[in-house]
């Protein structure tokens, strides 16, 4: 990448923006230059925007304290000062839908870190190692909606992301699955700031995600499926009963994934070589944000665990541990994803990486 894509940030002011915000830092391919968020934050300097509410670790970066937050509903200013934006905000599912298309339809790359588009058939839900020939649906996305440049992609629910690297390698050696069992317990930064009050998560479960278990029983069948006759055509091949929980754990999403195969099974040995040996597209194209090892299998038997775990990789890879046989199904084991960071902005980022290694994002 001789010349950086100048890149916007849509709800920089959130959660998930501020991890874009750290995230971009001397990033060698993407250049910040424009941040928006709501109508409130608009015309103050980023310091001033988030003054009392910065919830990373470490100080703001000093490349956003002075870039002046603008109204994200005005897609107009963003013209001429960057071409790809990601966006994470919090709106209703039909507000995102008009924001994104309003960048997307003035030629912006849009790159989603929401769910609105997460099921629609012409718009990739990207996990970038298992379903990368998805892209290839951007040109068909364009052309329905009327597009020159402008297109949407968006990153899957980010509790799904500490299971599927993990299933994905055992269907690229021919071990296809039929049905999963997945309890997951989910961290607190999933909610956004300052999501459930501390009365209702101290010494406390939660066990509703309102949405979560929709998402996770369907999104995994897009991410798995393929593109046939204009449209990404789900996988219905398996089924997944999700329980999904809020745990009083700060960063890390856990999975305690039961899985059934259909056909060959494989052995105890022949899994952990899926796992230990798996490398895809982001290793192979060398993506700035792409860990050395997307899945990293713990032999300790108390591991993974969020507080020593989720920063692994960068908080890119996925930690998995406890494989062992099922008593109902076949095997069972735990995997754990940083989730704000593979889980949403990290995430994103590496999908735009891969958008701009393919050509969809120029600067």
């Amino acid at each position: 990448m001789t010349t950086k894509i100048k890149t916007g940030i849509i709800g920089a002011t959130g959660m998930v923006g501020q991890r874009f915000i750290t995230l971009l830092e001397n990033h060698p391919w993407f250049e910040v230059t424009y941040l928006a968020a709501s109508e409130s934050s608009a015309g103050k300097k980023y310091s001033d925007a988030v003054k009392n509410r910065w919830h990373m670790q470490g100080d703001i970066p000093s490349y956003a304290k002075d870039l002046v937050v603008e109204d994200a509903g005005k897609f107009d200013q963003a013209i001429g000062k960057c071409s790809l934006v990601f966006t994470a905000v919090s709106m209703s599912k039909e507000d995102v839908k008009l924001l994104e298309t309003g960048y997307a339809s003035r030629g912006f790359a849009v790159v989603s870190a929401n769910s609105a588009f997460r099921l629609t058939a012409d718009v990739p839900a990207l996990i970038p190692e298992i379903n990368f020939e998805h892209i290839n649906i951007i040109p068909v996305q364009q052309k329905n909606n009327g597009w020159q440049k402008g297109f949407i992609a968006v990153k899957p629910n980010c509790s799904v992301q500490s299971y599927m690297i993990p299933l994905h390698a055992l269907r690229l050696k021919g071990y296809n699955f039929k049905r999963l069992i997945i309890t997951t317990l989910q961290g607190l930064s999933g909610a956004g700031y300052p999501g459930p009050s501390a009365f209702d998560l101290i010494d406390n479960i939660v066990p509703l995600i309102s949405g979560e278990e929709e998402k996770s029983e369907v999104e995994p069948q897009k991410i798995f499926g393929e593109i046939k006759d204009g449209r990404i055509v789900h996988d219905t091949s398996f089924e997944i009963s999700a329980h999904c929980t809020r745990v009083p754990v700060i960063d890390g999403h856990t999975a305690c994934v039961s899985v059934e195969f259909e056909g060959k099974k494989p052995t105890e040995a022949e899994i952990l070589e899926c796992w230990k040996n798996y490398s895809s597209v982001p290793q192979e194209l060398k993506l700035p944000s792409a860990p050395e090892k997307a899945i990293i299998y713990r032999e300790e038997p108390d591991r993974p665990q969020p507080r020593k775990d989720r920063d692994q990789g960068n908080g890119m890879s996925v930690s998995v541990g406890r494989l062992r046989p099922c008593n109902v199904f076949d095997y069972r084991f735990v995997g754990l994803s940083h989730n704000t960071i593979r889980g949403a902005a990290g995430g994103a980022v590496l999908m735009a990486e891969l958008l701009a290694a393919k050509g969809f994002i120029k600067g």
